[in-house]
């Protein structure tokens, strides 16, 4: 059969992959545009297979929400570049309005059908991979909801709408005015996405980490020299300082450091009208915990001109 140049053309829209592997998808398939598409769906399915080992530590963290409800997802590419793509910012959006359509745990998301599709995302984004030309991976989710309030949200390093490095959420439960909460419930996520604080108060703090940290003050503490009952005093007054500086409602407010978080929220009650308090906030950096390749930039230089 002829392969006709409207046969290819059709075939690039319908699959978005490039002339000459449409051309020969319809070859090989005899001019039959389904079997042809799923010819370049297995040969897309290979090149995933082939850059499966490369780290996706680049990419973009996504933001949803809608008054009472909030989502951030993290999707990975290999490189900066295609995290600017707008196939890959689309593609991103795409897995965080499926999060909102879920409970946003990163298990619902991976296998919530995608958009226009009848894959899940974990599937749907292997297929990005022969397109779009790098590793991809859905890494992670969250939400966070209240009955009463609202969730804030935040995005540091924006590259477009609610797509950008590090994304926040900030849940703030009141029965007050909405809009005013969100003001400082944005203005807690933006504090979040500087600080990092460990948790929302004291009893929150992984016992082990805090363990950790004794074992640092108590060790400090004896070099001094000093009794054992003053050295129980001096790791009690280091600890609770640690406590100051790792709890979100305790550290002092970068927009206002006089007060801590509590006591700015505390003052915003005026302008909400009722008491308020965060319940729970999410904080994803891009790559966080990824452990990045080191690349020889010379050398991978030296071996494309090889190639």
């Amino acid at each position: 059969m002829s392969i006709t140049a409207a046969m290819v053309k059709e075939l690039r829209e319908i699959s978005g992959a490039g002339m000459m592997d449409c051309k020969n998808a319809l070859t090989e398939s005899n001019g039959d545009m389904e079997a042809a598409v799923d010819w370049l769906r297995a040969k897309g399915i290979s090149k995933a297979d082939k850059k499966a080992g490369r780290t996706a530590a680049e990419g973009l963290v996504g933001v949803a929400g809608e008054g009472k409800k909030a989502v951030v997802v993290e999707v990975n590419s290999e490189t900066d570049f295609v995290a600017r793509n707008d196939a890959f910012q689309a593609l991103v959006r795409s897995v965080t309005s499926v999060a909102m359509s879920t409970d946003g745990s990163t298990e619902a998301v991976a296998a919530a059908n995608f958009p226009g599709s009848d894959k899940n995302v974990t599937d749907a984004i292997k297929d990005a991979v022969g397109t779009i030309g790098e590793n991809l991976a859905f890494r992670r989710s969250a939400a966070l909801s209240v009955d009463n309030g609202v969730v804030a949200t935040y995005i540091h390093n924006g590259v477009s709408d609610g797509l950008g490095k590090l994304g926040v959420l900030v849940a703030i439960e009141t029965t007050g005015d909405a809009a005013a909460a969100a003001v400082i419930g944005r203005q807690i996520a933006m504090h979040v996405a500087a600080v990092n604080p460990l948790a929302l108060t004291a009893s929150d703090v992984d016992p082990a980490a805090a363990e950790r940290e004794k074992a640092i003050f108590i060790e400090q503490a004896r070099e001094s020299g000093k009794p054992e009952e003053i050295i129980a005093k001096m790791v009690e007054g280091r600890m609770r300082k640690f406590y100051e500086e790792v709890v979100l409602l305790s550290q002092a407010f970068v927009i206002n450091p006089d007060l801590s978080v509590e006591a700015a929220l505390k003052e915003a009650e005026k302008e909400i009208g009722a008491p308020a308090k965060v319940v729970g906030f999410v904080r994803f950096a891009l790559g966080d915990g990824i452990e990045k390749e080191e690349t020889d930039f010379a050398a991978e230089v030296a071996a494309a001109v090889k190639s």
